[in-house]
């Protein structure tokens, strides 16, 4: 393991080569920087559903303004679970001439809504006023979002080239 400036990155030998191993702090300012994702959970039947959310980031978590009658402020508490995926855009100018697929963050998480018009979660974080304009934030359900366990990357922290191949374009990362 070798220490650049204030982080650790790792060194993992895959195939021929050795490619750098994503750290936390990384992805979290990926999450961070991003603001759409996909967000999974299961109704309360057990059927499973998913849905492009737009998000904002603090403080370890992810917040989700979502309306109070919405299939996700109805069917998340039922088991307070979540898996989210965030894509995060590569290629720059390549991406206009040929299709790059994007590099993805995901996670498994327990999830909290609450209720529309808590004045509390709302003072927590003024970047949710990001998400939805500040005099409609009381209307509005706010799903909090703790990652937990492992950040399952792809191609984070890889080149182009190496996205090619599976095993090196993946990485496993605590998410404490």
């Amino acid at each position: 393991m070798t220490t650049t400036g204030r982080q650790a990155e790792q060194k993992v030998v895959v195939g021929n080569g050795v490619r750098r191993q994503p750290i936390r702090d990384e992805i979290w300012r990926r999450i961070t920087k991003a603001s759409f994702a996909v967000l999974s959970y299961v109704t309360p039947n057990g059927e499973p559903r998913s849905s492009g959310v737009v998000y904002t980031a603090g403080r370890g978590r992810l917040y989700v303004a979502v309306a109070p009658d919405s299939w996700k402020a109805l069917h998340i508490p039922a088991t307070g679970q979540v898996a989210v995926t965030v894509p995060v855009r590569r290629g720059g100018l390549l991406s206009l001439l040929t299709p790059i697929p994007p590099a993805t963050i995901s996670f498994h998480a327990r999830a909290v809504v609450h209720p529309a018009g808590r004045s509390y979660i709302t003072s927590l974080l003024p970047e949710l006023s990001k998400l939805v304009p500040p005099e409609r934030l009381a209307d509005c359900s706010i799903v909090e979002i703790f990652p937990e366990g492992h950040f399952l990357t792809y191609g984070i922290g890889t080149s182009l080239l190496t996205m090619r191949n599976p095993t090196a374009a993946r990485a496993r990362v605590p998410v404490n």
